[in-house]
């Protein structure tokens, strides 16, 4: 019995492996297709039903002025050199985001955050307020009872704030006057990947000429962008982009760096960064780095070759400064930072080693520091 469900394990085993051998990224998480892009919109509008919380009018006349022109736009006369006290109300900017191909009727969220000194825009409501583009034609219009996420205590000795009062959200407040303009039905698509590199353009190239069969369909254009020839006809359109979409595209190792945050220490490694053979020490801090090689013979089940497996060791030993410690070959990087992460070294200490090892050369990555 045990040795049925070894076996079954083992199988199961293999078969993750070799599922995982195959694993790619869809066409639609690498690259976006060329001309389908958001559009920011932006506004300025009036809250009001503010619990005395709004804009302080008498430093600010904006508000007072505000409120006087719409309510002449209402009809409403209002005797000229009256200053209004409205602390009631509050001018904000509203900024939505208008998703590209949306249409006239759909909904939209937007930000309302507040433009001059008022305290606090919890329980207010926003007035109609026009939306505009930077071509400065009206997309959107937006209105409705804002959502703060903070809150406030006060009292006549003390004050308790959490968060933010004076910016908050309306979810579907805005609704879509008008399409954004749309993109000619050229044949020629453009996919701009998000990454630049030569070899998985060439990947991608590769799978898409399976789905566009037609001769010079699918052209690299540099290493970001590749052409499609894709028909005009509406219904095959979105078929054949559906499909490439969809496509699975084997994805490329990542270039070999080092990501350190000097504010955090916080450091990340990808699993490309690699170490050539060197000699390190740190104050107390002596570091060993092994290698070695191992013949992996084939099991039972696999009908594989026997093959070289590494098995990389690194220990830091706690002992008298100034010993100097050479290494005759490489190991990772990961298995470094670990195990000087288990000692307690400093991020500063870490940092410091990093840098040194990459002025040196044994650091074959590229270090960024942010």
């Amino acid at each position: 019995m045990k040795s049925r469900q070894m076996t079954q394990f083992l199988l199961a085993v293999a078969l993750l492996l070799g599922a995982g051998e195959g694993w790619g990224e869809r066409l639609k998480d690498m690259a976006v297709v060329s001309g389908q892009r958001p559009n920011q919109l932006v506004g300025y509008g009036l809250v009001v039903g503010l619990d005395g919380t709004g804009d302080n009018s008498g430093s600010n006349p904006v508000t007072g002025q505000t409120v006087l022109t719409m309510l002449n736009s209402l009809g409403v006369s209002v005797p000229a050199g009256i200053n209004l006290q409205a602390r009631n109300a509050a001018v904000v900017m509203v900024t939505a985001e208008l998703a590209a191909l949306a249409r006239p009727g759909q909904a939209m969220d937007v930000t309302v955050s507040s433009l001059t000194n008022a305290r606090s825009l919890r329980g207010g409501t926003l007035l109609m307020t026009p939306l505009r583009a930077a071509n400065g034609q009206v997309y959107g219009q937006a209105q409705g009872s804002l959502v703060i996420p903070g809150a406030s205590v006060s009292t006549q000795m003390a004050r308790t704030t959490i968060n933010q009062l004076s910016a908050g959200r309306i979810p579907g407040g805005a609704i879509v006057e008008q399409a954004a303009p749309e993109a000619d039905m050229n044949p020629v698509v453009e996919f701009n990947f998000h990454k630049v590199d030569f070899a998985q353009i060439q990947r991608a190239v590769e799978a898409m000429a399976k789905v566009v069969t037609q001769e010079g369909a699918v052209v690299a254009v540099d290493a970001r962008t590749v052409s499609v020839r894709v028909p005009t006809e509406r219904a095959s359109r979105v078929n054949v982009m559906a499909q490439l979409l969809e496509l699975d595209i084997q994805p490329v190792i990542e270039m070999a760096k080092v990501v350190i945050n000097a504010r955090t220490g916080s450091v990340v490694v990808n699993q490309s960064v690699r170490l050539a053979p060197f000699a390190i020490t740190h104050g107390n801090l002596t570091i060993h780095v092994q290698a070695s090689n191992q013949v992996v013979p084939q099991s039972l089940l696999s009908r594989n070759r026997p093959v070289t497996q590494r098995n990389d060791r690194v220990s830091i030993d706690s002992g008298p400064a100034g010993q100097m410690i050479r290494v005759e070959e490489s190991a990772s990087l990961e298995q470094l930072v670990r195990a000087m992460n288990m000692l307690g070294a400093t991020p500063q200490d870490l940092m410091a080693i990093l840098q040194a090892m990459k002025s040196s050369g044994a650091l074959r990555a590229d270090l960024e520091v942010i």
